[in-house]
């Protein structure tokens, strides 16, 4: 009777919460939005080099997850962008505390335009599809938003800037630079962060 109890509790929990941000006006969902990318420009100063591949491995696409789940499509989205715009106009929060439109044509500029559609891929089928906040659910939506939404933009951006360098990568080169390095961290980064969405999420409406 207690755990059915404890479990009822939580979804209460779950559900208040969620009808909160889902009501919450522009003005705290701004601020929200503001504070996620804050998250997200502070993860990406964890950075680890890769001596093949001029794309460092940071942290970032661990606040990127969590925006689409506690965010939403639309402010998730909005997070992510406002992340990419505030640092190309002068935020110091890109890796390494760097900032400017150039950023964006860089090596690891692409990933940044990817993190946009991964958070507002989550947002929306966290939003429009209840079953979709259970715990596998969640976990292969995550694998999606992050090799799919995040790594097609981050290799496009990766490839044109070799290009750009004189250095025409093939298809095995570009793998090795731009995926390989980060699977097993991105691994840890979407289990830790599935399992606190689906801590957060109602499962039902």
């Amino acid at each position: 009777m207690s755990i059915n109890s404890n479990i009822n509790k939580i979804h209460e929990i779950q559900v208040s919460w969620y009808n909160w941000r889902n009501n919450a006006n522009t003005l705290t969902m701004v601020g929200l939005s503001f504070l996620v990318a804050c998250f997200t420009g502070l993860l990406a100063q964890v950075s680890i080099a890769i001596p093949w591949s001029p794309v460092l491995i940071t942290f970032q696409t661990f606040g990127v997850l969590l925006a689409g789940s506690f965010l939403g499509e639309k402010w998730g989205g909005f997070s992510m962008l406002l992340y990419a715009v505030l640092g190309v106009i002068g935020m110091p929060w890109f890796t390494n505390m760097e900032h400017g439109l150039a950023w964006i044509f860089s090596a690891s500029g692409g990933y940044i335009v990817g993190f946009i559609f991964a958070a507002t891929f989550l947002g929306y089928m966290f939003d429009h599809f209840s079953n979709s906040r259970k715990p596998i659910q969640t976990v292969i939506l995550m694998l999606i938003a992050n090799f799919v939404m995040i790594y097609i933009p981050g290799l496009i951006g990766l490839y044109t800037f070799m290009a750009s360098t004189g250095k025409i990568l093939t298809i095995s080169q570009l793998l090795l630079a731009g995926v390989v390095p980060f699977v097993i961290g991105d691994l840890l980064k979407i289990a830790l962060a599935s399992g606190i969405s689906t801590s957060i999420l109602p499962k039902e409406e």
